[in-house]
């Protein structure tokens, strides 16, 4: 039975009944280009920042609806970038911004504001640790990566990894840890290897649940409900039986940060400029996500995200969650995941029909910028951010990781 609700969910209706299967398609659209015009050389940074993976007095949401629209030249000077290379020298790239129409509606939200509770864990913890070493190695949980600042990312190339900018950089200076940065890529202990572990098919049908359709892994959860204690016992036991997972280091040859991050550009650290890529020294050969432009709350099957990461309060443990958003702006989105510090940077992907194809196919939407205090109405409160990949930042990452614009036309 639970496997024919699995099978039947992706084609139901959702939410008020009037949505179907045809609404929840992957749309291809025409991306603005983003074009280099020089780039210049930058003392280099003194690497002196601490990591903070909460940030205070950030513009959210409700202090968005205030902004105006930004100009072609504010947003030039916003896109324009630094790149830091492994041996510490820095560059600033200026850049143009051509086929852009701007929106005359300026940031404005579609879900109605309600009142948040201040935690990071929102009721039950509905979080779940993978531990089945065939789902860690395997797409789409194998395109996790752990940054060593302690934040997490996601791989968006055979030699990229999109993540927080925040992860790196404070807004003032880069954070300590940067100047070496390496790239964790998930394998697995062999401890016990060779041994069946007992209830393996029954852990495989939750994660599977979890990740295909969060309606059948909210009955899990409900049918193993006051069992929670029993099964963090049963998965410390799964360390040594089955395999947790360490990492395979990378050292990062050069990172990539907006300059509309950095204060001084746009007054305060923006939200919206929360993201970096950074170039592996040597690639990978696993499957890694694609980018997707970040469609509207009304076209996600059930208003759901997915995302997975290293919450520092599972040491040890690959972290998926999923969960609705409550609120949206042009750039960015407020929902209700669990999630704790560590998970911070995790690419945040939804899963829709391609094109005139029956194929379901996941795409990165989003960058989970963390559990963040904004200032709403002078007052600070705090929430649990994603900035989403509009059609300007699709283009400019697509061009981080091409070099040029031309594979970057649609998105």
């Amino acid at each position: 039975m639970l496997l024919l609700f699995i099978c039947f969910i992706p084609i139901l209706g959702l939410s008020n009944g009037t949505e179907t299967e045809q609404d929840f398609t992957w749309h291809l659209k025409k991306v603005p280009q983003i074009v280099s015009e020089r780039t210049f050389s930058l003392d280099s940074p003194k690497f002196e920042a601490k990591t903070k993976l909460e940030l205070n007095s950030v513009c959210g949401i409700e202090c968005q609806r205030k902004l105006p629209v930004p100009s072609l030249s504010d947003l030039k000077d916003l896109l324009s970038y630094e790149t830091v290379f492994e041996n510490g020298t820095r560059t600033l790239t200026e850049v143009n911004v051509l086929g852009l129409g701007l929106d005359p509606a300026g940031n404005t939200t579609t879900m109605p504001r309600s009142a948040r509770k201040k935690r990071q864990i929102y009721g039950t913890d509905s979080r779940f640790s993978i531990y089945d070493k065939r789902f860690m190695t395997n797409f789409p949980f194998n395109t996790a990566v752990k940054i060593s600042t302690g934040c997490s990312g996601i791989l968006i190339s055979p030699r990229h990894v999109l993540t927080a900018a925040h992860c790196l950089h404070d807004g003032k200076d880069y954070v300590k840890g940067s100047k070496r940065l390496r790239v964790g890529l998930m394998k697995t202990k062999s401890r016990g290897d060779g041994r069946k572990r007992k209830g393996a098919k029954r852990s495989r049908r939750e994660v599977s649940a979890a990740q295909e359709e969060p309606e059948a892994a909210t009955e899990l959860r409900r049918r193993s409900k006051g069992g929670g204690r029993k099964q963090r016992r049963s998965g410390r036991k799964q360390e040594t039986s089955d395999g947790m997972p360490s990492f395979q280091w990378t050292r990062v040859k050069s990172t990539h940060i907006p300059k509309g991050w950095f204060k001084g550009v746009s007054g305060d650290i923006a939200l919206d400029y929360d993201y970096a890529v950074l170039e592996l020294k040597r690639p990978h050969k696993r499957k890694y996500m694609e980018l997707g432009i970040s469609p509207t709350i009304k076209m996600m099957p059930g208003s759901m995200i997915h995302f997975s990461g290293f919450d520092n309060d599972r040491s040890g443990q690959l972290v998926y969650r999923f969960c609705s958003i409550s609120d949206e702006s042009n750039d960015l989105f407020y929902q209700y995941c669990d999630a704790e510090p560590g998970s911070t940077g995790s690419g945040v992907y939804l899963r829709l029909k391609e094109p005139n194809k029956k194929k379901w196919k996941r795409k990165i939407i989003a960058v989970y910028s963390g559990h963040q205090w904004v200032d709403v109405n002078g007052e600070q409160q705090d929430y649990n951010v994603a900035v989403r990949i509009t059609p300007l930042k699709y283009a400019q990452i697509c061009f981080w990781i091409h070099g040029n614009d031309e594979n970057c036309t649609q998105g």
